[in-house]
């Protein structure tokens, strides 16, 4: 296993990231704990999760398959990069969402209970709060330091302003503040490159990829429907953008054949080329799948293979191999 530092901290985390959302949910508890056992023997110690997971308003389900997990020892909690979400509801009450200082304090609170554990490595906003201010949040966040209930501090879903919002509030208060932003960012979503990157690299953030294979589409969907074992590309949304972008899928399946490497491995190398990336986060739903993942750690692409997926996949504007302004502004 490759290990980074999370953004300009000190913290030592896996170069892949075992996503959680499916325990609970399309992973029952017995294969989730198998997953996570199978993760910490392939050298993966960073896990992310959020208080949301599992598809149970309030409930937290799969914080809490992994604190049952935890509490089996075994050196289990010791060797995690714990990072869990606060901001979506749960529950429908007025204060039961968001990031007020109330919130957060019965968030964490609940979220520490559920993981059976005393202490989060790294507690991360999962959206903007645009009706709270900053140092609202950043007190609040500060007292959780102090006490010694979370070590690192880190957004998801935040536009590249938001980022200096929050690392200018901080600044004031001599504080930390982010190490890390958590995005969707894939060969087909492109968009955080021109502003949320570049601040992100200013700004010391590690980036962690979320949806690195944008839902599976860049995982070999036509060659799993051919063989009969295609499964959420064929519904709803996935179905729509598949069918938008049927021959560019198409083409990059045919770029993968002739290197000799499955599309997913080749899409996770990708991100794991790009500056500024920590690791991207896998979400197995089996352990066939988490050791499958391992590939795109000894992938390397090269120049000629990165031109060809920007050909594909081009950057998110005319002139996006510039950063913005100059991306769209001339």
């Amino acid at each position: 296993m490759e290990y980074t530092r999370l953004g300009r901290s000190g913290l030592s985390v896996s170069r892949l990231v075992l996503g959680t959302m499916n325990f609970g949910a399309e992973a029952s508890e017995e294969d989730s704990r198998a997953i996570m056992d199978a993760a910490h023997e392939h050298g993966i110690n960073f896990f992310d999760t959020a208080n949301v997971y599992g598809r149970a308003l309030g409930e937290g389900v799969t914080e809490q398959i992994i604190g049952r997990w935890f509490a089996q020892g075994g050196g289990r909690r010791e060797r995690t990069v714990l990072a869990t979400k606060v901001f979506m509801e749960m529950g429908k009450g007025p204060n039961e969402s968001g990031l007020s200082a109330l919130h957060i304090r019965r968030a964490v609170e609940g979220s520490l209970k559920r993981l059976q554990t005393d202490y989060i490595d790294l507690y991360q906003m999962h959206h903007i709060d645009r009706t709270t201010p900053w140092e609202e949040i950043w007190e609040a966040f500060s007292v959780l330091r102090q006490q010694g209930k979370v070590l690192y501090f880190g957004s998801s879903n935040f536009a590249g302003w938001n980022i200096a919002q929050a690392q200018e509030a901080a600044r004031t208060r001599h504080f930390l503040g982010l190490v890390s932003e958590q995005s969707i960012y894939n060969l087909m979503t492109r968009w955080i490159e021109l502003e949320v990157l570049p601040a992100a690299r200013h700004y010391g953030l590690g980036v962690i990829p979320w949806s690195p294979l944008h839902g599976g589409l860049l995982s070999g969907v036509l060659r799993k429907q051919r063989e009969g074992v295609a499964a959420r590309s064929g519904k709803g949304v996935w179905a729509e953008t598949l069918a938008d972008h049927r021959d560019t899928i198409a083409a990059y399946e045919k770029l993968c054949a002739g290197l000799g490497e499955d599309p997913a491995h080749v899409g996770l190398a990708w991100l794991l080329a790009q500056d500024g990336v920590t690791g991207p986060i896998i979400g197995p739903r089996t352990t066939a799948q988490l050791d499958g993942s391992l590939r795109a750690l000894d992938l390397t692409l090269d120049a000629g293979t990165l031109a060809e997926l920007d050909g594909l996949f081009p950057p998110p504007a005319p002139n996006g191999a510039k950063p913005a302004p100059e991306a769209y502004a001339w």
